[in-house]
């Protein structure tokens, strides 16, 4: 049997009413997915569906208050702020904004060895280790010298997924990593992914709005809508030949070159938004 990385099992995630009688909310309701060690799951879903909010629980960033969260069979739901950083070497992330995720008065260098440095590492391991980060992020040497803002979105990102491999984590949480990049600079991201996935064994949870990004990257994918999980399984079937009518919406959102089928694709896309909008209702949601 194989092994689990990382176990989510019914969780919750539900934050304080804001006003005077108002209900709590719910923004995660029993949501439940695992990975396996070497393995990317594509966590897919429009803006609101929860599924930053579920990234951030794994990460610690948001309140569990049902259901668990297990690390290599570790309750981790609820570590505390020193297990955080004992797991940090473990579990690690990178952030959607390239430009906000990087320290500008920081070098490369200095931004790369923080987190090595925090583990006691020596200076002449350390400086060791940054080059050997750049090259698996293909950027030369002389990189580690200059400022963030000397760099363009991709290169920084670049710098964002070396900093998060510093400390050979075995999970790494991607928070749409590529979208606030274009589109050419996003494939070559994407397969700098999937190169050092290769190399390494490294696990991804990639959180994406976008179901042309998962099913490049994706071995399993999960469909979130309004806090839950509505499909399920493998990566080239869920972004291929979707059951549920939320996932069919977000492939046929996807544009196509022919005009004939992409009316086609429209005219489906609004039947489907139709069904959805009626589901919706019954379901309380609008």
């Amino acid at each position: 049997m194989t092994e689990t990385l990382l176990d989510i099992k019914d969780v919750v995630v539900e934050y304080p009413p804001k006003g005077f009688r108002a209900k709590p909310f719910k923004a995660i309701k029993g949501v439940s997915l695992d990975i396996r060690p070497g393995e990317t799951v594509g966590l897919v879903g429009e803006s609101g569906s929860g599924k930053t909010t579920l990234g951030r629980s794994v990460l610690g960033l948001a309140p569990v208050t049902g259901g668990s969260i297990k690390y290599r069979g570790q309750e981790i739901s609820n570590a505390t702020r020193a297990q955080r950083r004992e797991l940090s070497h473990e579990i690690q992330v990178v952030f959607q904004d390239p430009y906000t995720s990087l320290n500008p008065s920081m070098t490369i260098e200095q931004i790369l060895t923080e987190p090595l440095t925090v583990r006691k590492m020596e200076r002449q391991a350390a400086n060791k280790r940054v080059a050997e980060l750049l090259d698996q992020v293909r950027l030369p040497h002389d990189a580690a010298h200059r400022l963030p803002r000397e760099f363009s979105g991709g290169q920084r990102q670049r710098v964002a997924i070396a900093r998060a491999l510093a400390l050979d984590p075995k999970l790494i949480v991607c928070d749409e990593p590529v979208s606030a990049l274009d589109l050419s600079t996003q494939a070559r991201v994407m397969e700098l992914f999937i190169e050092i996935q290769e190399r390494t064994g490294v696990a991804y949870l990639f959180i994406s709005h976008d179901l042309a990004v998962v099913r490049h990257l994706s071995h399993r994918v999960a469909v979130m809508y309004h806090g839950e999980i509505v499909e399920w399984g493998d990566g080239g079937q869920v972004t291929s030949a979707p059951e549920h009518p939320y996932t069919q919406r977000l492939l046929m959102a996807a544009p196509i070159p022919d005009p004939d089928r992409q009316a086609k694709h429209r005219a489906d896309r609004l039947r489907l938004l139709g069904i959805q909008r009626e589901q919706d209702v019954q379901a309380g949601f609008a």
